[in-house]
């Protein structure tokens, strides 16, 4: 299992958008306060659809206090300020991949204590980032990619359905 860490995410159809993923990646979805929205938020609800059953979300007040409950467990810091990429790490079972906020990513004396767990998702020069709940998806599936796609559904098959 993934462990997927919003630090005061401020939109709302963006959490709603990665609760999907969470939800679809059976990963775990930590948002740490404070929200710029509220969980009724209807623009998270119907981002969300009705993955909401199939989630696993906890709201807490504040990065620190999953860290220290997780000291053992290896965490991933995504920003633009990394030298790495996210392709050119190992993510372990049980791992966490944090992201900050939209208007701003991580604080910097974060990134600078975690440095060496900083990745990055390349962009061309001159672009500032990619949206939220793309990048969790980007780095999410990478993770499960290495992982072999391990307990998730490998294969589709057509329905009869008439288009």
């Amino acid at each position: 299992m993934l462990n997927i860490v919003l630090v005061e995410p401020e939109i709302p159809q963006n959490a709603g958008n990665i609760v999907r993923t969470c939800a679809a990646t059976k990963s775990k979805l930590y948002m740490v306060k404070p929200l710029g929205f509220e969980l009724s938020d209807k623009y998270y609800k119907r981002a969300g659809l009705d993955y909401f059953d199939m989630s696993n979300i906890e709201v807490v007040d504040s990065f620190e206090e999953i860290y220290e409950k997780n000291k053992d467990k290896k965490f991933y810091f995504a920003s633009t300020k990394s030298q790495k990429t996210y392709a050119d790490v190992t993510y372990p079972e049980n791992c966490f991949i944090v992201f900050g906020k939209e208007s701003y990513g991580l604080r910097e004396s974060l990134l600078k204590e975690h440095y060496n767990n900083c990745i990055r998702i390349p962009m061309i020069e001159g672009t500032r980032s990619l949206n939220l709940s793309n990048s969790v998806a980007i780095i999410v599936y990478e993770a499960l990619r290495q992982s072999g796609f391990q307990n998730m559904q490998n294969s589709g098959k057509l329905t009869n359905r008439i288009d």
